[in-house]
């Protein structure tokens, strides 16, 4: 089965509502949402509560390292319409903040300490934003481009 992505008059509704907020990006048939951190909750909350469009489920919430931006990618699905949409946040390589969703999608909670802990990203507004995978004292974001991994002995 094929995925339904949002069709034109819905996106051209949320273009209406975020003006410069928002901007389309992707193919025709499988577009995505590209907003900025400062309006991504007004967004978020707009796509699930909003009768004819809601996106009532965080199915993934990720982050992509790119050369000079980090990529902060939401996978939103509607149960009851059966659509899909992709939203993603472009973020600075230095000082990489981003606003918690956990208050619109409980489910974010696990995936942002991920998200925290192997690339670095920080959640403003987590209630509890601390490693989830990596010990406490672990230096580094293993999956950062940039991230060096020690070499050990293997007893070989």
């Amino acid at each position: 089965m094929s995925r339904k992505y949002l069709n034109k008059v819905l996106l051209g509704k949320i273009e209406n509502i975020f003006k410069d907020s928002v901007e389309f990006i992707g193919e025709e048939d499988s577009p995505a949402i590209l907003t900025d951190a400062k309006h991504l909750l007004d967004v978020l909350t707009y796509l699930k509560k909003e009768p004819a469009i809601w996106l009532n489920m965080l199915s993934n919430e990720t982050a992509v390292d790119y050369p000079e931006y980090y990529e902060m990618v939401y996978h939103l699905y509607s149960q009851m319409v059966g659509h899909t949409v992709v939203v993603k946040v472009r973020l600075p390589k230095e000082n990489p903040v981003v606003p918690s969703i956990t208050k619109i999608w409980q489910s974010a909670d696990f995936q942002e300490r991920e998200i925290y802990d192997l690339m670095g990203i920080i959640f403003e507004g987590h209630s509890n934003l601390k490693r989830i995978l990596l010990p406490d004292d672990f230096e580094g974001h293993p999956l950062q481009k940039n991230f060096k991994a020690l070499k050990r002995e293997t007893g070989c």
